[in-house]
């Protein structure tokens, strides 16, 4: 019998921002078997920043995000400093 991957439930907290002129995707999401939940800005360029620890509820992720734009502002999504560029 093969095992299947697990199925990816995304919170209703994930969707489309757009402050201060700046439009991004945040992302909420977790695998059906494990019970952290990942946060994850993607801004127009495509250029994803997602936060390093899983956070115990959807609720907990969407407040995150909040914080972040509360104390930072949405041109923090646009920091390109440590990106690192592939070849295409």
């Amino acid at each position: 019998m093969q095992n299947r991957d697990p199925n990816i439930v995304t919170s209703s907290y994930s969707r489309r921002v757009t402050r201060d002129g700046i439009t991004v995707e945040v992302g909420i999401l977790r695998l059906e078997t494990e019970p952290g939940w990942s946060l994850e800005v993607v801004n127009a360029a495509g250029t994803s920043t997602v936060w390093d620890d899983l956070l115990e509820t959807d609720d907990a992720a969407n407040a995150a995000f909040e914080q972040a734009v509360t104390e930072e502002g949405m041109g923090i999504f646009l920091d390109t400093s440590n990106v690192v560029p592939f070849r295409r």
